[in-house]
């Protein structure tokens, strides 16, 4: 960070990877807390000598600065964590006085806690927030990130496999990765090249993809994959529970071709026709869902009492992966880096030509989505999940718009996915409200008309998400930060909504008058 980085900073609101401390004479308890958030979840600024006051910031600078960068770096290389944290130290000198700046990393050892485990912070929104017990028991298994489902499983051999699956393999990789040296080898060579078994033991990862269902379900307890249809744009609005849910199936690579096909009723695929004179299935937005299905089964967590599941609801595709990422969505995206949970699958499936050789594949699902009448996907990102959401166009041409804008409400405009918007230099959705939209401010009151469209949006987005920040506010709308700070003041005037928290966990949700509403969350 340079000075007139920090200062641009000081100039906006806190980040996820930005926070400042007053620290004028002493360092602040609340300090370690964002430490161990940072830590855990991306890495970040934490910035001394800085008084954060409502909205603004103002520089107050540190009586010592020697002293109090040598406390603070003596004490993260000391004991008080359980690993040993090594800052970046900047210091900035203003006529207000110096401002010190350290960037803390995100760790390869998580959880990262000081004093007791129970303290172990994950940064939401601009806040530090203590973590469920589910979301550190996913940290730990991902200290085993890339290796706990390489490792063989002592009781099973190529016995434990589902023969017909295997042979299916082979024969598709054979049609559409022809050239590849696998198709050369015989089957028990090319699983044990692939690493489904190791020294005639099956491993965990290749039980998953060719092993058989009642061998499977031994070993991770209630093996599936779901795949809902939901006749309409949440579970509220719904007529039925579902209309349609994928059947068991033996394994992964099952999983796969029987999710896939579904799948492709839900798009549009107009007939192209081959040199050979067989249809082709050449469509870019067709490979983007592809690529989050493969995605999504490549890097489950399957050893997280959660299931991955995909929903298709009648305006949008959602994945859901019990998982996280091993860095940033913003650094996947500006580097290839690749980093699978399971690299056995990774690698099976890249054989197969179904998943990219290199990094994650989001671009290929932003840039095949947006040939789809000009959709984006969305990417929320959390600590030990990842929903990957393909909004789907209106089914009449005057909405296609609305459509899209009513999904990205409903799913809420995360800060995943507003970096996301900056990475692929897209402009901002138009703000139109659809139909159904104005069905769910009844819900709240039949005087909506006085509100401003503005106000709408984000009582919308409370609906959807039960609560909003200033900074989600700020990624729904894209005014600044004052406008946004005046908008949501309003509405805590006509009584729609109420300031909770102070600070930077400053949030807002309906107000208790309005608490009988129907949530649309998903």
């Amino acid at each position: 960070m340079t000075k007139d980085e920090l200062t641009n900073k000081l100039s906006d609101i806190e980040w996820e990877d930005f926070e400042v401390k007053e620290a004028n004479t002493k360092i602040p308890k609340n300090t370690w807390e964002t430490v161990s958030a940072f830590s855990n979840t991306a890495g970040g600024w934490l910035i001394f000598g800085v008084r954060h006051s409502g909205v603004n910031f103002k520089i107050i600078g540190i009586e010592n600065p020697e002293k109090t960068e040598q406390n603070f770096t003596t004490t993260l290389r000391g004991d008080k964590f359980n690993i040993k944290i090594r800052p970046i130290s900047r210091k900035f000198d203003f006529p207000e006085g110096t401002v010190l700046a350290f960037y803390i990393p995100l760790s390869n050892k998580k959880p990262i806690y000081f004093n007791t485990p129970l303290n172990t912070f994950i940064r939401t929104a601009s806040g530090d927030q203590r973590t469920t017990k589910e979301e550190t028991d996913a940290m730990y298994r991902d200290q085993a990130f890339g290796t706990r489902t390489s490792a063989v499983i002592p009781d099973y051999d190529i016995t434990a496999l589902h023969n017909h699956s295997i042979e299916r393999y082979r024969d598709y990789m054979s049609r559409f990765n022809p050239a590849h040296a696998y198709n050369k080898l015989t089957k028990e060579e090319l699983l044990e090249k692939t690493q489904v078994i190791q020294n005639g033991k099956v491993t965990q990862a290749g039980l998953l993809l060719f092993g058989k269902n009642d061998i499977i379900q031994k070993i991770f307890t209630d093996f599936r994959i779901d795949l809902l249809e939901i006749p309409g744009t949440s579970y509220s609005d719904s007529s039925a529970r579902y209309t349609y849910r994928m059947e068991e199936q033996e394994n992964l690579w099952e999983y796969y071709f029987t999710a896939f096909n579904r799948l492709k009723q839900r798009v549009d695929l107009p007939f192209k026709m081959g040199e050979e004179g067989f249809a082709i299935e050449n469509y870019p937005y067709l490979e983007a869902l592809r690529e989050a299905l493969v995605n999504m089964l490549m890097h489950t967590d399957y050893h997280s009492p959660a299931k991955p599941r995909i929903r298709v609801f009648d305006n949008r595709i959602e994945f859901y992966n019990p998982g996280g990422l091993p860095v940033s969505l913003e650094k996947l995206m500006k580097t290839d880096t690749s980093m699978p949970r399971n690299p056995v699958l990774a690698k099976s499936f890249r054989a197969a030509k179904l998943a990219e050789n290199a990094g994650f594949g989001f671009d290929k699902m932003i840039d095949g989505w947006k040939t789809y009448k000009n959709c984006i996907p969305e990417f929320d990102i959390h600590i030990d999940t990842t929903i990957v959401t393909f909004p789907l166009p209106s089914k009449t041409k005057n909405n296609a718009v609305g459509e899209k804008t009513n999904s990205k409400q409903q799913q809420g405009a995360s800060t995943s996915s507003s970096n996301l918007k900056n990475l692929t230099d897209d402009q901002p959705s138009e703000k139109q409200l659809h139909t159904d939209d104005y069905g769910r401010l009844r819900t709240i009151t039949d005087d909506y008309g006085r509100l401003q469209e503005s106000e709408m949006q984000i009582l919308l987005y409370i609906l959807d998400n039960k609560l909003i920040t200033r900074k989600d506010a700020i990624n729904l709308l894209n005014l600044k930060k004052t406008k946004i700070h005046e908008l949501l003041s309003e509405l805590v005037k006509k009584g729609y909504v109420e300031k909770q928290g102070k600070a930077r966990s400053t949030f807002y949700t309906l107000s208790e008058k309005k608490s009988d509403i129907s949530v649309t969350l998903n």
